[in-house]
C-alpha cells in the first residue's frame, strides 16, 4: 500500500492474532524493538479504538502505531505497519 494515499488496510479480526501478541512482542524484543499494547478505558467509554501498540527502536526507523476498537483489529493493523516498515514478524 503506498503511504498517503488515505486507504487503510483490510485486517482480518478472525485471524487469532490476538492468541501470537505476546509471541509477536517477544520477537520484537529480540530484534532490538521496543513494544507494548494497551487498551485505554477512556477511548472504550467514549466508543473510540481503544487498543493501541506501540513500537520503536532497532530496525524500526522512527516509530510505530496502531489503533485498533478490538486487540486482533490493532495487532492486525500492527503487523501489517510492521511489515511495511522492513520487519518480517513471522507471525
Amino acid at each position: 500500500m503506498a503511504k498517503g494515499m488515505g486507504r487503510r488496510p483490510k485486517v482480518d479480526p478472525d485471524s487469532g492474532v490476538e492468541d501470537a501478541t505476546m509471541l509477536i512482542l517477544e520477537w520484537l524484543g529480540e530484534q532490538g524493538v521496543g513494544a507494548m499494547i494497551r487498551v485505554d478505558a477512556e477511548r472504550m467509554r467514549d466508543g473510540r479504538p481503544a487498543w493501541t501498540f506501540a513500537a520503536s527502536g532497532g530496525p524500526l526507523d522512527g516509530g510505530m502505531r496502531a489503533d485498533g476498537a478490538s486487540a486482533a483489529e490493532c495487532m492486525g493493523r500492527a503487523l501489517l505497519g510492521l511489515r511495511e516498515a522492513g520487519l518480517a514478524v513471522p507471525f
